[in-house]
């Protein structure tokens, strides 16, 4: 098969589809991973590299091109912005691209895209930054200074240190930047772990166990996930361990009936599913056909029998579910800042304001969902952000206005590893880089009464 765009080119239809037109990234390099899965692995790791490591350090980029180019880079053409941001990124951190090459395919790729007039603008610029990238003058202000290092937006940083000490903000911030293998969960009802990791070896794929749960692995040395048999036929999930310890701290019975009232792509609900070991059932839920159709797909890989994927506003009450649930699982829309290593763009998207509207909204849903857990019955909030507002706050927020329910404490369904973690009133909030995991929170609640 022919391939109709070089690799640069590819990367640049990326970046200006995250960037100019707000798709996301993880949506947008997905399809083009899947649309050219027949390329060569070397092909698709470049693409993949180039396009997250440019969205990852896309502030620090910028502020380099500013010493460097008479045009401001809001001022430029969006594709030989770009053009250039992928560029600075490969001359600055991809030591395996010679320099010369660098420059000449930026210049070619400008001419491809109807730009000719502009190849010595960009062949200047480029040339430029090469010679004199180990001279470049960071901010002199220490909070500017963190914030184009690590390309992260001075609100965000602002909020982090009145939340954490500056030595656990830095360690997030590297963290964010480093790259990190998949994570996958072992579907226990079709396989054990061990019969996992065998039939991951015969497939030429790494699986190394996590430190957290004896279920879950990091993975590496595949190339398409989707050309692995064991993942076609459902043996495991990707799924990042902290997800996981949603279901592990959820630590639900046999026969338990669980509604997830945020479930897309429905990898908690599935977990959830696997531990009932075919007893029970799980309604899982969420707010559009889309998302439900992605919770379907999944069940359907993972060849589930006891759940279901639902249609429904989370935030409206639903009078037939009113105390007729175990456990609700509440994890809820959230800013995402503690997931910011796989999702990158999540924080030039992402406002002041909307965080503060998430921490409204994810109260107006608690306060529905909350009705759904029968007495005796357990609800666990969890969201995928480091916020102090978003979390400990609303925990705090949902036991003043709701005294029928009681924090229990999570300590013995963690490994010990984590213990020491859980902190007020039983919350754990995990972190980039301080834990091994993605930036999580979780709380459990139990349901004041008898069943």
């Amino acid at each position: 098969m022919t391939k109709p765009l070089s690799d640069r080119e590819i990367v640049l239809g990326l970046l200006l589809d995250i960037t100019e037109h707000d798709v996301y990234s993880h949506i947008a390099l997905g399809n083009v991973l899947s649309k050219y899965q027949y390329l060569d692995k070397k092909e698709r790791a470049f693409i993949t590299r180039v396009t997250e490591g440019t969205l990852e350090h896309l502030m620090e980029l910028d502020y380099i091109l500013g010493q460097f180019s008479k045009v401001k880079v809001k001022k430029m053409k969006p594709v030989i912005r770009n053009i250039l941001r992928s560029a600075v990124y490969q001359l600055k951190y991809m030591d395996s691209v010679p320099d010369s090459a660098v420059c000449n395919e930026a210049v070619k790729l400008a001419v491809k895209k109807g730009f000719g007039s502009l190849r010595g603008f960009v062949n200047g610029v480029l040339r430029n930054v090469a010679r004199g990238l180990d001279t470049v003058e960071y901010p002199k202000d220490a909070l500017a200074a963190l914030s184009v290092r690590y390309s992260m937006p001075e609100w965000i940083l602002k909020k982090w240190l009145t939340e954490y000490d500056r030595e656990t903000v830095e360690t997030m911030l590297a963290d964010f930047q480093k790259e990190k293998p998949v994570t996958i969960r072992c579907n226990i009802n079709r396989c054990l772990p061990e019969e996992l990791e065998a039939r991951l070896e015969s497939e030429g794929v790494k699986a190394v166990r996590h430190l957290y749960l004896p279920y879950a692995y990091r993975i590496t040395g595949y190339d398409y996930l989707g050309d692995m048999e064991s993942f076609r036929e459902g043996l495991f999930a990707v799924q990042d361990v902290s997800s996981m310890l949603v279901g592990e701290i959820a630590d639900p019975k046999q026969g338990d009936y669980i509604i997830d009232v945020c479930a897309a792509p429905g990898g908690k609900s599935i977990h959830l599913a696997d531990r009932l070991s075919g007893t029970g059932h799980v309604d899982a839920r969420d707010l559009t056909e889309y998302k439900t159709s992605l919770i379907r797909d999944n069940i359907d890989r993972m060849q589930m029998k006891n759940i279901s994927a639902v249609q429904m506003d989370a935030s409206v009450l639903d009078a037939a579910s009113v105390e007729k649930a175990d456990i609700v699982i509440a994890d809820l829309p959230c800013s995402g800042l503690g997931v910011l290593g796989r999702k990158t763009d999540l924080k030039y998207r992402t406002t002041e304001k909307q965080t503060e509207e998430l921490v409204l909204l994810q109260r107006k849903i608690l306060d529905v969902v909350c009705s759904y857990v029968k007495p005796g019955g357990v609800l666990l909030y969890s969201t995928c952000t480091i916020n102090r507002a978003e979390n400990q706050e609303n925990v705090k927020w949902f036991l003043e206005t709701h005294p029928d329910f009681a924090p229990e404490q999570l300590e013995d369904r963690l490994c010990t590893e984590l213990q020491d973690d859980v902190r007020d009133s039983g919350c754990l909030q995990l972190l980039p880089g301080v834990h091994d995991s993605d930036g999580f929170f979780i709380a459990r609640f139990r349901k004041k009464g008898s069943a």
